[in-house]
């Protein structure tokens, strides 16, 4: 399947490069590296691995991008998704649609919902209400951020021109003389066989990644379990307008499904620790003693 696809000019992946020198080693992805990144701190989101899936937790009135790196020799097609929305169509999202493509080992944040070939409106976190999502009737899903991965199908080579042997009109010898001067035909050498042409391995789908599956599997009951949240819910509004610059390119895709989904879930702060996704440690209360004015040897005290 081919599609029209987004790639990056050299100057916009080279600021990328820039501004993504620091990112960390636990990146989310088998085939890309994605990373969430306050873009008003630089910081980089820590990400909480609970109930099955990864959670960052964002700022209200912050923007983020969303940062991926390529880890593979190979061109990669990633599309991508927030509140269940397509950043580049606007569309309800699903893997069929266009994405951004990455040329091998290039990174790139993406940082808004495409409004054309040179601007975005960023993405900012914000009330639920003002998420994008929200105000074009699709609240169902705010608070994920997807990239459906897929590997490129290699390009069929050309099939080899084998050249008909040299042949003597004359008895049908081939021009090699034997020891008694006459001509001594040689046996051409076979051509090769259409069917002895190894066929081509079919894709095998690969697994869903663990975030998607478990995106699926959370049930009412759990989370009618979970602690009460203090705060509205988190979603992604509909930023200023920013440059960022695109171009067209095609991509085949080497097969219908992705090769790879990461799913990243977020909230505010306060709302995850009411879910219990990010802990605060415990203070562990002091330890009675049993002579507690003889335990301490006197010693010089610091100053105050």
């Amino acid at each position: 399947m081919k599609h029209r696809s987004l790639t990056f000019p050299a100057l916009a992946t080279l600021a990328a490069l820039l501004g993504m020198s620091h990112l960390p080693a636990h990146g989310i992805g088998r085939l890309a590296d994605v990373t969430i990144v306050d873009r008003d701190t630089g910081a980089t989101l820590p990400v909480h691995y609970a109930q099955g899936e990864y959670w960052v937790a964002g700022r209200p009135g912050a923007r983020y991008a969303i940062n991926v790196r390529n880890r593979l020799g190979e061109r990669v097609l990633a599309v991508p998704s927030v509140d269940g929305v397509n950043v580049l169509s606007g569309e309800t999202a699903a893997w069929d649609q266009g994405g951004y493509v990455f040329s091998p080992y290039e990174r790139y944040q993406i940082t808004g919902w495409r409004k054309s070939n040179s601007e975005v409106a960023a993405f900012e976190f914000s009330h639920i209400t003002n998420s994008y999502a929200a105000r074009t009737g699709r609240p169902a899903h705010v608070g994920v951020i997807g990239v459906a991965l897929f590997r490129e199908q290699p390009p069929v080579p050309s099939p080899a021109v084998v050249p008909e042997p040299y042949r003597q009109r004359r008895d049908g010898s081939n021009g090699m003389a034997n020891s008694r001067g006459r001509l001594r035909e040689e046996p051409a050498p076979a051509l090769p066989s259409a069917q002895s042409a190894p066929a081509p391995a079919a894709a095998a789908p690969s697994p869903a990644s663990e975030a998607e599956s478990s995106a699926r599997s959370m049930s009412a009951d759990s989370a009618a379990k979970a602690a009460p949240i203090p705060s509205a819910k988190l979603g992604t509004a509909h930023g200023q307008r920013e440059t960022s610059v695109v171009s067209h390119t095609t991509f085949t895709r080497l097969q219908l499904r992705p090769n790879e989904i990461i799913s990243i879930r977020y909230d505010s702060r306060e709302n995850l620790m009411a879910a219990g996704v990010i802990r605060e440690p415990i203070a562990r209360p002091p330890v009675p003693r049993a002579f507690p004015q003889s335990d301490n040897l006197s010693y010089v005290p610091d100053p105050r």
